[in-house]
């Protein structure tokens, strides 16, 4: 429906009754609207009286409030006069006294003596009147003390007080005063006890700032509280240290190995930043220094702990290094607090020693973990071209197990000592290169496992350990020793180059580590010490290599011996010398076989190390004759009084002797120590047969001639099979050899006919001396 716009519009259509005029719309919303407008006046309104009100009430408690501190500043004045009236007292009681002195007057003047009672009232009088003024002076005083003291204008009241000690220095003694002055001195002592505690209070606010820290503590030297003052200097820097270390120990995992050098600084900085504060603050007072010193050696011993509680686990690299690196700061920054006069290095290291020596044991047990577990262990290692290549030359010819083996023992010792800073070293160089002869000791210990034969030897610890691979061959048993080898003398020493240039370039400076103050060893170490101690576990696996070469050459499968005295008592013939042609017994012709397929095998395997093929040929040539030497059963045989020796059993034994060392020179490595065990074989064979009747000048050409005849038979054999007779020895020769050479699967089945120069070592040697063979090592 269209709406009706207009009145005449609505005479229009007078039947429609349901549509509303506008005028009458328009008036009962008029309406309403004047209702809602007068409502909102009269609630304003309202609200305008209960403000007027409100503000009459401010005002009224305002004007009592003013009322209240008008009634306290009258209470005040009162106080004064009260205050005046009690010095008005003491005045009426100095006139009492004066009293009492004109009383003494007149009683002077009667018994005569009136000059001296004049006198006396005179000075009573003076005294009277500056009593009275001096008490007056003090009152204003205290008075004054007390309104700084109301109000807390502290500085104000003690440079109050302390002009006034200034003034009066019978106020700073302790003797016995006047009634007057004691009640002074006790009023002026409690207002500087009031004030102390409010020095004390303020003190000890959670967030006091340095310059109302030097207040305090300057008002407190001032009230001469000196040793109170020091104690809440010692304890402000303390808590400011307290808050630095709790702010970065959130973020010490984030920084595992440096976090020790942070935490370090944070404590060194503080300690020397509070000696120079109390330098200028205490002056240089011995009391106060050694409060610094203890509070310093406190602070010291809380940072060793706070390193140990948040340093990585202990056999780790991380902790190592984290270990290093606190000693390396610590150090420099005692060196630096000694120039303030605190000496604090030999705590730190006593404190730091245990737990420097605990992350080092654990480095190393971890060590030999990584090196002995070759089967269990998943640690990837990474070796420069510098460390490895030496080592892979090995590989293949022996088991990449063991060349595996080497090159862990070589990354490990290289992660630890990189891990070391420069005073680490100084310190505990000498410990850290013991630990590192006892991992390369242990490490041998585990190639000697590999090494072990049928027979093995009970004396070595953990031999009988079951090991993941063993040396059978010679090229697998000689690539072992290589390994060891390159890694004692040519490795090793690379990789500890940097510990030696330390300790000998502190020992060339004369530089003295901590006045001694470690055990000998930590940092004192002779090279050639350590050197020998290496050079003993080479030595060990060495001898033992060799041990086990000769017994399997000497003893058969069964365990019968090839090298036995019944050689010497079957000899064919009456005399060698009358033999065109003599040679060795077989047992040493077969050696010889030995010794030059060895040294064609060692002349592969350990080309360019022609030192340790000479060393290792000599050894294996001593333990032979040593054996013999020491070979009971082989002597049983021979001095036993039923045994059928004739002179050519003799001959063949001084011959076999002679060989045996011409082999030595022959092949480039004679040995004192072999001549000298051969010459004591042939002294105790000659005394042997001597007893049986046997006269050694005739059955015995001279020593040139088994010289000779023990060249001419090296050469022989050398040629080969060029003539009957040696044809004849090498069928028997064969037949041992199927015996004897049976861990190589290069063995020949003939003596070789190569030349000497390719089948022995070829570098030049004078003379190797060999050191004694001893049960302990064997």
């Amino acid at each position: 429906m269209k709406m009706v716009e207009s009145s005449e519009e609505e005479d229009d259509f007078p039947s429609m009754e349901s549509v509303t005029p506008q005028s009458k719309i328009d008036t009962i919303y008029q309406s309403k609207t004047e209702k809602g407008i007068r409502k909102i006046c009269f609630e304003l309104l309202d609200l305008k009286d209960a403000v007027e009100n409100l503000c009459s009430n401010t005002l009224t408690k305002y004007s009592a409030f003013l009322r209240l501190s008008d009634e306290v500043v009258e209470m005040k004045h009162e106080l004064n006069e009260l205050r005046k009236h009690i010095s008005s007292q003491g005045i009426l009681v100095q006139d009492l006294m004066g009293g009492v002195c004109r009383e003494l007057e007149e009683w002077s003047q009667i018994s005569g003596d009136i000059q001296e009672v004049q006198d006396s009232l005179q000075a009573c009088e003076i005294n009277d009147m500056v009593s009275t003024e001096v008490e007056g002076r003090r009152m204003q005083f205290l008075d004054h003390i007390d309104v700084l003291l109301a109000e807390h204008k502290i500085e104000e009241a003690i440079e109050a007080i302390d002009a006034e000690e200034r003034s009066y220095p019978e106020l700073k003694s302790s003797g016995e005063a006047s009634a007057v002055d004691a009640s002074f001195k006790s009023a002026l002592l409690k207002s500087k006890t009031l004030l102390e505690n409010q020095l004390v209070e303020i003190s000890q606010q959670p967030l006091v700032g340095i310059l109302e820290l030097k207040m305090v503590l300057s008002g407190l030297l001032k009230l001469g509280k000196g040793p109170l003052a020091h104690q809440i200097f010692l304890k402000s820097y303390g808590s400011r240290l307290q808050r630095s270390i709790e702010d970065f120990l959130a973020l010490c995992p984030c920084y595992p190995e440096t976090y020790s050098a942070t935490l370090s600084n944070l404590v060194f900085s503080m300690i020397s930043l509070t000696t120079k504060e109390s330098g200028l603050m205490f002056g240089d007072n011995p009391v106060y220094n050694n409060k610094i010193v203890q509070w310093a050696e406190w602070e010291i011993e809380s940072l060793v702990r706070l390193v140990k509680e948040n340093a990585p686990p202990s056999e780790t690299a991380s902790a190592l290094r984290a270990a290093s690196v606190c000693v390396q700061a610590s150090l420099n920054h005692c060196s630096t607090l000694e120039s303030q006069g605190l000496k604090l290095s030999k705590l730190l290291l006593v404190l730091l020693q245990p737990y420097v020596e605990e992350v080092l044991e654990l480095n190393f047990r971890r060590a030999r973990r990584v090196v002995l577990d070759l089967v269990g262990s998943d640690e990837s290692i990474s070796l420069s071209p510098r460390f490895a290549s030496p080592l892979s030359t090995f590989a293949t010819s022996s088991d990449t197990m063991l060349v595996d083996c080497g090159m862990r023992f070589i990354f490990v010792v290289k992660e630890i000592v990189e891990q070391l800073t420069h005073l680490v070293i100084l310190h505990f160089g000498g410990n850290i290169l013991m630990r590192i002869a006892q991992l390369f000791n242990k490490y041998v210990d585990f190639l000697i496992k590999a090494l072990a034969g049928p027979s093995e030897d009970d004396n070595l610890t953990e031999l009988k350990e079951p090991v993941p691979y063993k040396a059978e061959t010679d090229s697998q048993q000689l690539a072992l020793l290589g390994t060891a080898f390159t890694i004692a003398e040519e490795l090793l020493p690379m990789v500890i180059s940097r510990i030696w240039n330390v300790l000998n370039e502190s020992k060339e400076a004369g530089i003295a580590v901590a006045d001694n103050i470690l055990p000998a060893g930590h940092n004192s170490l002779d090279p050639k010490d350590w050197r020998r101690q290496l050079q003993h576990s080479l030595d060990k696996l060495r001898d033992h290599f060799c041990r086990q070469y000769v017994l399997s050459f000497i003893y058969s499968r069964d365990g019968e011996t090839r090298l036995g005295g019944q050689i010497y008592l079957d000899g064919k013939g009456e005399d060698l010398i009358r033999n065109s042609d003599p040679l060795p017994s077989l047992p040493f012709q077969a050696l010889f076989g030995k010794l030059q397929q060895l040294a064609a095998v060692a002349g592969d395997i350990l080309l360019g190390r022609e030192k340790i093929q000479k060393v290792l040929l000599a050894r294996l040539t001593e333990t032979v004759v040593m054996w013999l030497s020491d070979e009971q059963e082989f002597w049983g045989v021979l001095e036993h009084d039923s045994a059928p020796l004739r002179p050519v059993g003799l001959q063949q034994l001084i011959l076999d002797m002679h060989f045996t060392v011409e082999i030595a020179r022959y092949a480039g490595y004679p040995s004192r120590h072999l001549h000298k065990i051969a010459s004591d074989i042939i002294a105790r064979a000659i005394k042997a047969f001597s007893t049986r009747g046997i006269d050694p000048q005739s059955a015995l050409p001279e020593d040139e001639w088994f010289v000779e005849t023990a060249k001419g038979a090296i050469n022989r054999l050398l040629m080969g099979a060029s003539g009957s007779d040696i044809s004849e020895i090498d069928d028997e020769h064969i037949i041992m050899e199927d015996e004897v050479i049976s861990d190589s699967d290069d063995s020949p089945s003939s003596l070789s006919s190569v030349d000497t120069d390719e089948s022995f070592a070829s570098a030049q040697m004078e003379e190797l001396d060999s050191p004694v063979y001893t049960d302990s090592e064997s």
